[in-house]
């Protein structure tokens, strides 16, 4: 019996992917990731990586990622400057979980985020989202000052 991901949550009975927590910790200490789309791999019963963008790539680039009628996690490292003008960076972990995806995949992604979460050492803020204009540029920006 073998158990990837560093143990399993008995409500939900899903692992998280060492690739996904290394990805994390890439985006976190080496900034090669502006941010990471995970999804849950049902058949592996495990959080998987489905997507990166590079440390170039836009807020805006980032929410097109996201698909609109699926639930997804996701992590965002956001850069601005403070009223001190100090150049700063806050990483904000995204629940996305839009109002038209089903049932079922809202239920998992709910029941799962508190177990997946605790695996991301260094997160900042959390956000849930049922629809684009709860993580929009803004509610980002009100967050991190």
């Amino acid at each position: 019996m073998s158990f990837r991901g560093g143990g399993l949550n008995a409500a939900s009975g899903l692992g998280v992917a060492d690739h996904s927590k290394n990805t994390f910790l890439e985006l976190k200490r080496k900034k090669v990731h502006r941010y990471v789309i995970y999804k849950i791999d049902e058949k592996k019963k495990e959080v998987v990586v489905e997507k990166t963008g590079g440390p170039a790539e836009s807020y805006e680039d980032f929410t097109a990622a996201m698909p609109e009628n699926d639930c997804r996690y996701a992590v965002y490292d956001f850069d601005f400057v403070t009223s001190e003008n100090c150049q700063k960076s806050k990483i904000f972990f995204i629940a996305w979980s839009p109002s038209i995806s089903r049932i079922r995949s809202k239920m998992l992604y709910a029941t799962s985020k508190d177990r997946f979460r605790r695996e991301l050492d260094g997160v900042h803020y959390e956000i849930q989202a049922t629809d684009p204009t709860e993580m929009d540029l803004e509610v980002i920006r009100d967050r991190a000052n």
